[in-house]
């Protein structure tokens, strides 16, 4: 029998997550001193926990869609397989070889290398790395747009995931796409199999959640203009990341944009809606006290 250490040790799952938080960590005190700068990066630690204080119902949305993802997936799978709509023939109909080509014409080791880093590393950095740019700002505003965007990209994908099964590019033409993603490293095949299936391709998650963070970095350019370049340019290789790696479609990725963009409008006009509430109940309290009459008036 083998010890319960040995099979821990063993396990793939816990060198890549290590890896993935180690890279993390490095990129975002590099970002944090070159975007939000020292004196300003000083106050996030003040700021943080009273900021996710008061997005707590935010967060405990975000809590319950990633559960419910992640403890109903089978089930979820289950009916998508039963009662979704196979579109997997459509989107190859209509957009036909593109991955293949895409993957056959510009593949090398060193792309390989680099949308597989983006893909994991890179891809976990700029999910992460706007909560602590936003917890330096005078107000949480921003951090709760953030947390109600990814809610919103969450929680749709995990509907549009039910209604419709389809299989990526590397499921449907196995001879002409390869999973490089895997090939280069077989292990994140275990870290993406604990968040994925093979179906969950319609839309790009790693897509809308990309196009997120550089919708809200363009948005505040003025207070962050280092940041724009880099969301950018990250989020833009995440996004070709998707098809070169063979694990996206062209149709995937142009959804996951469409939905990105919804999801920070939403985002917008929730929290502005809320605290615009919350604002007004401050500055015009209930008058509880009994109505003063001039005197020599009775009440």
């Amino acid at each position: 029998m083998i010890p319960p250490t040995l099979v821990v040790a063993s396990t793939p799952l816990i060198p890549v997550v290590t890896s993935v938080l180690f890279w993390v960590v490095a990129m975002c005190l590099v970002a944090g001193v070159a975007v939000v700068g020292p004196w300003r990066l000083y106050g996030v630690g003040g700021n943080l926990v009273p900021y996710l204080r008061e997005s707590r119902r935010e967060i405990v949305a975000l809590l319950v869609v990633l559960a419910v993802s992640g403890i109903g997936r089978p089930a979820l799978q289950s009916i998508s397989e039963v009662f979704g709509l196979r579109l997997t023939g459509a989107i190859f109909a209509l957009e036909g070889n593109f991955v293949a080509w895409l993957q056959g014409t510009f593949q090398s080791p060193q792309l390989t290398l680099y949308f597989s880093s983006i893909y994991v590393f890179g891809y976990a950095f700029l999910l992460i790395f706007p909560f602590i740019a936003y917890a330096a700002l005078p107000e949480s505003t921003m951090i709760k747009r953030l947390i109600v965007a990814y809610t919103l990209n969450y929680a749709l994908g995990l509907v549009l995931y039910t209604l419709v099964l389809a299989y990526g590019p590397r499921n449907v033409m196995p001879d002409a796409v390869t999973s490089l993603l895997y090939t280069f490293n077989p292990d994140f095949q275990t870290l993406t199999g604990q968040v994925n299936v093979e179906t969950n391709v319609f839309p790009s998650l790693h897509t809308s959640l990309s196009v997120t963070v550089a919708t809200f970095a363009a948005l505040t350019h003025g207070t962050y203009p280092r940041w724009t370049p880099v969301a950018w340019w990250i989020a833009l290789s995440v996004v070709v990341s998707t098809m070169y790696l063979g694990i996206h479609w062209l149709t995937d990725v142009v959804f996951g944009t469409a939905l990105a963009l919804g999801c920070v409008y939403l985002s917008y006009q929730y929290v502005d809606a809320i605290e615009g509430g919350e604002e007004t109940v401050e500055e015009h309290p209930e008058d509880d006290t009994v109505e003063e009459h001039p005197e020599g008036e009775s009440a």
